[in-house]
């Protein structure tokens, strides 16, 4: 079994990074195989919305973009759970983390038929500094965004810069949960 996470912020040290190391550690621990992709080193350009939005991605289910989506796509598909982490800026997902679900989105939802992400649990975080606001309406477009796609939501979990200590130990059993839960799914 293998659990993919994608951390959404360009400080591999910071907070967000730290959430999506913490759930990996919990899934590793429970026997799952885990990968972290640190999306700000790649080049994921954002929607173009091609042909007044009815693209190729809502006909074919592919995009015409070419960049370092169609990979992280196929480790999507690949993954038998994903965990999301996002920082919050401005009370909402992070900049990268947009592009990539928008371009996400509407390369799987309109095609249910053949979504190779449908059912498919995913753990999502909102990870807020400074003051700590916006959690709650960054975990609000997450799950939107996640049953738009089809995907299950496996839990939302919200972590911001002063109750770390106390949530951290939390993204780690939710990591064992998830992996213990996908197992016992697929079996």
């Amino acid at each position: 079994m293998k659990i993919l996470a994608i951390q959404t912020s360009p400080n591999h040290e910071g907070l967000t990074a730290t959430c999506a190391r913490q759930v990996l550690h919990g899934a590793r621990q429970a026997g799952a195989e885990v990968e972290l992709v640190h999306l700000c080193d790649l080049d994921i350009q954002r929607c173009r919305q091609c042909e007044d939005g009815w693209g190729a991605c809502r006909s074919e289910g592919c995009c015409v973009i070419e960049d370092d989506f169609p990979a992280v796509r196929e480790k999507l598909w690949a993954a038998d759970a994903l965990v999301l982490s996002t920082p919050v800026y401005y009370g909402d997902l992070s900049e990268s983390c947009k592009a990539f679900l928008d371009r996400l989105r509407r390369c799987e939802a309109p095609r249910a038929e053949a979504n190779k992400l449908r059912g498919k649990p995913v753990l999502g975080i909102a990870a807020a500094g400074g003051g700590g606001g916006g959690t709650v309406t960054c975990m609000f477009t997450l799950e939107r965004t996640f049953s738009h796609i089809g995907m299950e939501v496996f839990d939302l979990l919200p972590v911001k810069r002063r109750t770390k200590e106390y949530v951290l130990p939390a993204l780690e059993g939710a990591g064992e949960a998830l992996a213990r839960w996908t197992a016992a799914s697929a079996g």
